[in-house]
Order: structure tokens, then sequence, then C-alpha cells
């Protein structure tokens, strides 16, 4: 284990310090100059199946490019890996409201949603090269291998192309979300490289999804023995649950998606959290329910510029300095009095923090409830990151099922949930059908808020989301999930520097 987070901490060093000018290049996707995390095994001298030392620290590579500062290509404060593009999805769908802005970070592209018009904003770009470097260094691992269609003779090998796999689906998942409005199988969306190699054409939706199923299809089986040693690493689960949303989100494939969460439910390997652990502080990866994330040590160096360092009031962050985070008010106003997770936000209107999430995200037990906003020592980053919990899987199963016509499949999973939420969950029994669905979508937003699944749920579910009084802007208007200003445009450089995107654009 000791091993392994030195090898973690050692790539992500070489990844913010052993490069840094390719780290700010401008070109595109495909032909840009290769960052250290991108070198392939050719470079290495020697293949990852030779040296499982240097084919571990490889793999740990791509993983700490999903927490590394600058890692879509900017120097911008929001721009800190998977978990700024989280911050995204939940500001755009209108669940997180930007209440206070004193330092301008989301204002005007995010909450205003100027990025998703204008395709010159960082905010397209920072996503695009994001996702597309992720994918990179995981066509890299499996051509490393072999390629796509090869499967690696030993253990280790197996382990580390199932998971690049799923990294690889897990980047074209969001990139799929943030740049098609919706599901259209025959519409050219994005660029699918599958290995390492220079511009190409959009594929089309059905081509990237058919890719996304088939990897990950290749990754539950891949890793059918794996047993990680810690949560950074996408298990089978992990895997099942990504494949879970895929489907999901294209829709039609409803029995397979209950199937998959169901899988994931009855592995008993996690624990739902109990009504008290709703406000724990969502900071320890250990927790029993959380099925993926990062734990995150001093000597990965992180600091405000960082999900916490926008979140959490209690870090020297922008949260406690002047840029507060907060739930809509409309959303919070939904939750009962008696739901244990109407805790985890200030409830007090004369306070200019009302409605921050005070009691759900914090970095330690000794800050919980505290007034001392920014004082507490956590300038340095420790608290974990959670990417993804086994509340999802019953959520999603309860959608699944719904769709589906089961509506008792539907019931027993949400009332699972609720019944660790409010003391009576019994009027789930009298719902059916569009107000089962409702209900679910409603519970998924609670459940989930500020984890970055609002804006994945919102477009599952085909939602028109109204704001609440608590924004800065474009209160009460009411959005629907495929207008023009929810979907993220492909960035201004990819379509100067890559001319099969620039004539298709024409």
């Amino acid at each position: 284990m000791k091993k392994i987070k030195l090898i973690f901490a050692a790539a992500l060093l070489s990844l913010s310090y052993g490069c840094s000018d390719e780290l700010l290049d401008n070109s595109g996707t495909s032909g840009e100059s290769q960052p250290t995390q991108d070198l392939t095994s050719a470079q290495l001298g020697y293949g990852a199946q030779t040296n499982p030392l240097i084919s571990t620290a490889f793999m740990s590579g791509a993983y700490a490019q999903m927490v590394q500062q600058g890692s879509g290509g900017s120097t911008s404060h929001v721009d800190f890996g998977h978990k700024s593009y989280d911050v995204f999805g939940d500001m755009v769908s209108g669940d997180m409201s930007l209440s206070v802005s004193t330092y301008g970070w989301y204002r005007a592209s995010i909450t205003e949603l100027q990025g998703p018009q204008d395709f010159t904003r960082g905010e397209n770009r920072m996503i695009w090269r994001y996702y597309y470097r992720i994918i990179r260094s995981a066509n890299t691992i499996i051509q490393t291998y072999g390629g796509s269609d090869a499967t690696p003779e030993s253990e280790l090998g197996r382990h580390q192309m199932g998971q690049a796999k799923a990294l690889r689906a897990h980047s074209y998942f969001y990139l799929t979300q943030y740049f098609q409005k919706k599901y259209n199988a025959s519409e050219p969306i994005l660029p699918m490289p599958t290995e390492p190699g220079g511009n190409l054409a959009k594929s089309t939706a059905e081509e990237i999804y058919n890719l996304m199923e088939q990897d990950l299809t290749d990754a539950i089986s891949l890793l059918s023995d794996f047993n990680r040693t810690n949560k950074s690493a996408i298990n089978q689960d992990v895997a099942r649950l990504i494949l879970a949303y895929v489907l999901g989100a294209k829709g039609g494939r409803d029995a397979e998606v209950a199937a998959l969460t169901q899988q994931v439910i009855n592995s008993g390997n996690y624990t739902m959290l109990s009504p008290a652990e709703v406000t724990n502080g969502f900071n320890n990866v250990n927790t029993p329910s959380w099925m993926w994330g990062i734990d995150i040590t001093p000597v990965l160096s992180l600091g405000l510029i960082s999900w916490w360092g926008q979140i959490d009031a209690y870090s020297y962050s922008y949260a406690w300095a002047g840029d507060y985070k907060v739930i809509d008010a409309d959303l919070f106003a939904a939750i009962p009095a008696n739901d244990a997770r109407k805790a985890q936000f200030l409830d007090a209107p004369t306070n200019g923090r009302h409605l921050q999430p005070l009691l759900k995200f914090y970095f330690s037990a000794a800050v919980a409830g505290s007034t001392a906003f920014g004082a507490g020592p956590q300038s340095g980053i420790t608290a974990d990151y959670v990417y993804m919990r086994v509340e999802e899987a019953y959520l999603l199963n309860a959608e699944a099922n719904a769709r589906a016509g089961n509506d008792a499949g539907a019931r027993a999973s949400l009332k699972a949930l609720l019944q660790r939420r409010i003391p009576d969950a019994s009027y789930v029994d009298g719902l059916s059908g569009q107000a089962l669905l409702d209900e679910i979508y409603l519970q998924t937003r609670i459940e989930l808020w500020g984890e970055g699944k609002s804006y994945l749920a919102m477009k599952r579910n085909k939602a028109t989301v109204t704001r609440g009084s608590n924004h800065l802007s474009l209160v009460g208007v009411p959005l629907q999930y495929d207008e023009e200003r929810m979907t993220f445009e492909i960035p201004q450089d990819e379509i100067q520097n890559n001319p099969f995107i620039s004539s298709q654009n024409l």
C-alpha cells in the first residue's frame, strides 16, 4: 500500500513539474506535443508487460491526472481535474447556486451559461482537453498491452487493461454528456481516438456509445479477479456502474441498467450511509459507502486550486472567502424537515452563508458546526475526493426499474435508501408511473447534491429545472436539458487545429 501511494505521488509530481510548457500547450486534441503522463511504451524503452514497476507507475499516472491542477490546460482556479467538471455540471443544472460572488470564478461562463454559448470560452477547452488527456493516457496503456482487441497474458496486464478501458469509457461518457444535447445515434459529435495518433474527424454518437459499452464489458471481465488495495483504482463494481450510467444516458436499455446496478448492490461490498453519517463531512475515502475515490495526502500538494478550495467553507477556500456555493433554494425547500439530509445545509436566512453545505462537506470533525470558517489547518488539502458511492446504484436501479415498468422493484430500491434518511418512507408505496420517476429524480438531486451527478440526472430524465431565488442569474428561468445553452461547445483551438473538425463544422 505504501509503495503504491509513493508511486502515485511520484507520478503526480512528474505531471506537475516535469513538463510545464506542454501542460499549457494550445494546440488541438490529437496533434499536440506529449506531456510526461502521455509517454508511450516505446519512449519508456520497454514494454509495460516486462516491467511491473514501470507499468504500475504508468497506471498511477493516469489516475493522478484526475486530481491534477491545470490538467485542463489552464492556470484557472477552477481547473483541478475531474472534480472541476462535477462543479460545472452541478452549476449548469442549477442545483448548485453561486449565491455570493466576490472573486468571479464560475460567474459568467458557468452560472450565466455564457460558456456553452461561446466556443471561445476557456471552460469549453478545459473540459475537452482534460478528458482527452485521460483518453490519451488510457489509449497508451491499452496500446502497450497490444491494443483494444488484445487480452494480456499476465494478471497485472489484465487488471491494468481493464482499468484503462474503464477510464477511457468514463472520459468518453462525460464528453458525450457535455458536448451532445441528447442522444442522437447518427449525429457526429466527437473525435474517437482509440490509440495515440493524429487528428480525427468526428465519430457518431452510436460509434462512441458502442466503444464505451465494449470497453466497459471488457473491463468487467478483465477485472473479475481484481482485488484493489485502494479505492483510487477502478474495480469491477465501478466498471459496472459506469456502464449503467452509459446505458442509462443512451436510453432503451433499462433492464440492463437495472441488472448492472443490482449486481453492485448485491455484491455486499458497500454499505449506504446511516442518518448520522450524512453529516460526516464526505472527507474519508474509507467510508463504507464510497465505491471510488482518491485518498488525498499531503505529498500530493493540493491547496486552494482544488475541489475543497472551491466548496469547503472551513478550508482556506473561496467558499470561505466570498464565493459561496449553496443548494438551490427550491431544492432545499423540497427536503422534508425530518430528513437527515436537511441538516447538511445551514438553514439561516439572515446569514450570508445561508444554505452552504456546512455539514455535508468539511475536512475534519474538529470543525463541524464551528463558526471558525477558513481558520482550520486545511490550506494544504488532505480531505479525500469522492467519485462514486453505492447510493448511486440504488437510485439508478430505482430509476431503471421504474422506466421498465417494474414499479415494485423501483419502490424497493428507493425505499431502501429513504429508510436511512427519513423516519417513515411508506409514502413511496403509493407511487407509480411518472409520479414514481419524478420522486426518484428528486431524491437523486437531494442525495447526490454537490457530487457532480445532477447534470447527468437532468439529461437522463429530460428535465426542465427552474432556478430558485438564491441564484445570481436566471432566477425563475426554466432551463430545459437539451437547450443550446445547456450543452458545451467544441473549443475554438480544436476547430482551428483539427482540419477534420473544421470541415465538419462548416
